[in-house]
């Protein structure tokens, strides 16, 4: 073991730039162990502070077929498979340089282990923002990011991560550097690249470098949430799926989830209106007279009081689990979506993708709401849990007929299969 982290410092040559298993602090240690399968862990944790330097790390375990799990800051690691036989853990958060910002197009570039909060407060300056909003985002690093597709529900009005990203630059299996797409609007090459890279969890390269487009931050905000009975909260969200009513974020609530909020009794649908001030109240008060005639409780947030609910419930989806709390990704038919909450104490689903976060106590509970969503053409997959319930039920669930070909994909890019081994699909 340590001769692996000694070939890897005398490459990288930079004080504290690998650091032993047995150095580690005990946080992180758990927090690696609980993305991997077996219980012999990594030699070390190798920090490249330069693409150049992260290819050769890369370079070099291909050479030696040391299995490599990349990651950022290490905040959603545990998400997806558990991955098998890992020898080394490559690190990209140093790795963190502001490459471009170009103002007046609306696209920025930067490395991939730059914190998703750090890149906030820089368009900031610009008044320009990032439209997305990821699970722990002053942990979250724009690689690992990009790496989980981890939206948010800014995707009611911006679209996913493929929709916002650009161009990407990573490393590939056998250590060179690659390309795809650009740092303009209109630039499309590399366009089916970026969309496989989005999502992959690690499997087929390193990502060093994105490109993103990035918005305006708008004038005025408000929050729009609706309480009530099942049927009236769905009629609202079809209310307002068919209206010319422009949300950025819309999303449904589950009954226990809105009652921890102090937001009333039932379900919910919280909905925020972003832009003009005469625009955010006009619409904010249409959607109101939309819950009043359905019999529904309506309420308006805005400044502080909209802020603090905000990150109450941001904090509530993404708490830190319980070591018998399991958090699944979902998709479902937009329309099924308030059916599913009944069906689960703490669930959020997207009003107008049926994606969404819903959180279990037992794997049970997650394999019958499984079976209940096949019914409807969607999928459940299990982010975070235990990783003896990862061990025994499997995370990805039933893909169809598309492993096939995500298998040759991956063969294509990884042959030896050295890249998150076990992380994705199938145990790719």
């Amino acid at each position: 073991m340590k001769a692996i982290a000694s070939c890897l410092a005398s490459i990288i040559g930079e004080e504290n730039a690998v650091c032993l298993w047995e150095n580690l602090e005990p946080s992180q240690q758990q927090r690696i162990q609980q993305a991997i399968a077996s219980e012999n862990p990594p030699s070390c944790i190798v920090y490249p502070h330069t693409q150049e330097q992260l290819a050769a790390v890369i370079a070099v375990a291909d050479s030696h077929n040391w299995r490599v799990l990349p990651c950022g800051g290490g905040s959603k690691l545990n998400w997806g498979g558990l991955a098998k036989g890992v020898d080394v853990v490559v690190s990209t958060e140093r790795i963190n340089q502001l490459i471009e910002h170009a103002v007046g197009d609306l696209t920025v570039t930067v490395e991939a282990g730059m914190k998703f909060s750090q890149l906030q407060a820089i368009l900031a300056k610009s008044q320009q923002f990032l439209a997305l909003d990821p699970a722990k985002p002053k942990l979250a690093t724009i690689g690992g990011i990009v790496a989980t597709a981890d939206t948010g529900s800014l995707r009611q009005r911006y679209g996913g991560v493929r929709d916002q990203l650009l161009g990407i630059s990573f490393v590939r299996a056998d250590g060179q550097i690659a390309k795809a797409g650009g740092r303009v609007v209109k630039n499309v090459a590399g366009y089916d690249l970026m969309k496989l890279f989005t999502g992959s969890c690690g499997t087929l390269g390193v990502i060093s470098q994105v490109t993103f487009r990035v918005y305006p931050i708008q004038a005025a905000s408000t929050m729009v949430v609706l309480t009530g009975a099942a049927e009236a909260v769905s009629q609202a969200a079809n209310t307002l799926r068919g209206s010319a009513l422009t949300p950025t974020q819309a999303d449904l609530l589950s009954t226990q989830l809105v009652s921890g909020l102090g937001l009333g009794k039932g379900l919910g649908l919280i909905t925020r209106f972003q832009s003009i001030v005469e625009s955010v109240k006009e619409q904010s008060n249409r959607l109101l007279e939309v819950g009043e005639k359905l019999g529904l409780e309506g309420a308006i947030y805005t400044g502080e009081d909209e802020a603090d609910l905000w990150q109450r419930l941001q904090q509530r989806m993404h708490l830190e689990p319980t070591k018998s709390e399991i958090t699944c990704k979902i998709g479902v038919l937009p329309t099924a979506a308030v059916e599913i909450l009944t069906q689960v104490e703490v669930g959020l689903i997207h009003m107008s993708s049926g994606l969404g976060l819903l959180h279990f106590t037992s794997k049970e509970r997650v394999l019958a709401v499984r079976d209940r969503l096949q019914k409807y053409s969607g999928f459940l997959t299990i982010l975070d849990a235990p990783a003896a319930v990862k061990k025994e039920v499997d995370v990805w669930g039933d893909v169809g007929n598309g492993l096939y070909l995500m298998g040759g994909i991956k063969q294509q890019f990884d042959g030896k299969g050295i890249l998150s081994p076990g992380r994705f699909v199938g145990g790719i």
